[in-house]
This record gives structure tokens, C-alpha cells and sequence, in this order.
């Protein structure tokens, strides 16, 4: 039977994150039902709702995906990108092998920006990639047995 990564993450996330039900405090008149009254300001309202489903980390971890150049700055966002936040680890995939030693070296300054940037986001590690090389073992013109564009010198 094949592996289905999709479904294995996700029964992952669950179990890791259980749910919590969203119960809102009752209150016998609640003054945003009450006639007369203003309503609650939206920000209000989806922060409670933020607060009582307890989303802040998985938001705060959105965020530093979604403003990454603004975290890092324009140059080092430009030439890398944030794939994957597991367990305090954030990996990297860097342009070039020549960017992907930069940020090893910048690792502990990048903690530092991240740390203050992106509150609520707990990352203790990062793993930089380097680019992948092309693949020679699928296409049109393969064989099989073959060890890429070396199989031809020999």
C-alpha cells in the first residue's frame, strides 16, 4: 500500500493539537445583544476568538511565512525562502550552496531577528538547504539501469 503524506500529517497535527472547543463566556444580558448598545468592535471579536480557540502560535507561525522578507530583510529573503516549522526546527532553502553557507553563518543573528519579530513563534534551530540538482533518473529519453549523462563516457 502506498504512503499517503498528505493524510499521515494531517492525522499528525491532530493528535498533536487537540481540539479545544470555543465556548464563549455567557453572560445574562451581553452588551453586544442588548438593544440600545453598540456593537463590539470586529478586532475585539476576533481576537476573543483567537484567544479562546487558542490560535495564537499557529498564527504567529503564518506570519513569519508569510512576512519572511519583512523579518529577514529584502537581500537574504530574496535569495532564500522558510519550507517547513517542525518542532522548533525552521529549514531553508537557499539559492545557491554560496547563500546556504552565508546563512549557516548568520544562523545565530536570524534566531535573534526571529525571535523579535515574529512574536510567539518558537524556533530553537535552523537547517539551510542548499538548491537540489537536477534529477537524471526521470524523463523522455532514460533508461533503465543508466547512471544519468555520465552512462555515455565509459
Amino acid at each position: 500500500m502506498k504512503r499517503d503524506l498528505a493524510k499521515e500529517l494531517f492525522r499528525a497535527f491532530k493528535s498533536s493539537h487537540p481540539q479545544k472547543k470555543y465556548h464563549p463566556q455567557k453572560s445574562d444580558n451581553p452588551s453586544h445583544l442588548s438593544p440600545g448598545s453598540d456593537p463590539l468592535p470586529l478586532k475585539q471579536v476576533l481576537d476573543d476568538l483567537i484567544e479562546g480557540r487558542q490560535w495564537n502560535q499557529l498564527l504567529a507561525e503564518g506570519n513569519l511565512f508569510a512576512l519572511w522578507a519583512e523579518i529577514v530583510g529584502d537581500e537574504v529573503a530574496e535569495h532564500s525562502e522558510p519550507i517547513t516549522l517542525l518542532d522548533g526546527r525552521l529549514t531553508i532553502r537557499a539559492s545557491s550552496t554560496a547563500w546556504a553557507t552565508q546563512l549557516t553563518l548568520l544562523t545565530p543573528s536570524l534566531l535573534e531577528k526571529i525571535t523579535k519579530t515574529a512574536p510567539g513563534v518558537l524556533v530553537d534551530e535552523l537547517l539551510v538547504l542548499g538548491p537540489t540538482p537536477p534529477s537524471w533518473r526521470r524523463g523522455l529519453r532514460t533508461i533503465k539501469g543508466s547512471k544519468g549523462p555520465r552512462d555515455t563516457y565509459g
